[in-house]
């Protein structure tokens, strides 16, 4: 079965679950942004970046040809999968309105920071601006696999972040739950500041460890799989009314892997969520057929 990917590592994890699966495209580290106003490769450094997959990836970005990579083996394929894990950090915008993805490479090369130099500005993913443009490029991308031939054989994972690690409950999400997180915070900023206080540490430093106490681990997962599921809504939606089929798992249904191979993130599932994912995704009619 030979796969192409226009996403990040929900759709690539997936794939190495699947039967005999040969990823031939991998199209990473690209907001679709990338497909209608590439910023180009030109004075763009990338030296510090030691990979040749990152350099490959980011140099695609900038130049625009995801979807390039994926028709170019067009007759080959049996199904595209995509995902939108790579929007969530959002694009850069430069003066002559062309972008780049601010993907973790830009940011650790110094791209960003010499983009931000040239008068690029950061368009946050869950803005308005962010969420127009991303459907645009997103239209775009169903276009071109049309036109290709390739809608039907293409599956949308629409996977929300998991908010807990595996063995975990699920956390509640209503007000009194985020009440509650807040508040054990805020009690553990204070046993803190009494701690500086007892020591003969100033006031000013004990309120300084009240205003900074850290989220606990399981507090930080449940923060940020809510912050990304709620952004992520009207993406999804738009999405999933665009591609042929979808393959969807809420974020109750799904947990963390604390020994997944890439770290645990609430991106990063068990196996058993990567097989029951497959399972659906083999049942899709341009797979069983």
């Amino acid at each position: 079965m030979k796969i192409a990917i226009f996403g990040s590592c929900v759709s690539r994890d997936t794939a190495e679950f699947m039967p005999e699966a040969e990823v031939v495209a991998y199209v990473a580290r690209h907001s679709v942004t990338s497909l209608e106003s590439p910023h180009g490769t030109a004075g763009i450094d990338l030296s510090d970046l030691n990979s040749a997959f990152q350099k490959r990836m980011v140099t695609s970005d900038l130049k625009g040809t995801g979807i390039t990579r994926i028709l170019k083996n067009a007759k080959d394929l049996d199904v595209i999968l995509l995902d939108l894990v790579d929007e969530r950090r959002g694009y850069w915008k430069f003066p002559d309105d062309s972008t780049m993805t601010n993907s973790i490479e830009v940011e650790s090369s110094g791209v960003a920071r010499d983009a931000r130099r040239s008068g690029a500005r950061l368009v946050e993913f869950g803005t308005d601006e962010h969420f127009e443009a991303w459907k645009a490029g997103f239209e775009q991308l169903i276009a071109e696999l049309k036109k290709a031939g390739l809608w039907e054989k293409t599956i949308l994972l629409d996977i929300e972040w998991a908010g807990a690690v595996d063995g975990a409950p699920h956390p509640k999400n209503d007000g009194f739950a985020r009440l509650g997180r807040g508040w054990r915070r805020l009690q553990r900023g204070a046993r803190e500041a009494g701690r500086d206080l007892s020591t003969g540490r100033g006031v000013g430093e004990a309120l300084g460890s009240l205003r900074t106490v850290k989220p606990t681990e399981a507090e930080e997962y449940a923060d940020r799989a809510l912050s990304a599921n709620t952004e992520y809504i009207r993406y999804r939606r738009t999405a999933r009314r665009l591609a042929a089929f979808s393959v969807v798992r809420a974020s109750y249904e799904l947990r963390i892997d604390r020994n997944h191979k890439w770290g645990p993130q609430p991106f990063h599932y068990r196996e058993n969520d990567y097989r029951s994912i497959v399972t659906e995704l083999l049942a899709q009619r341009p797979l069983a057929d």
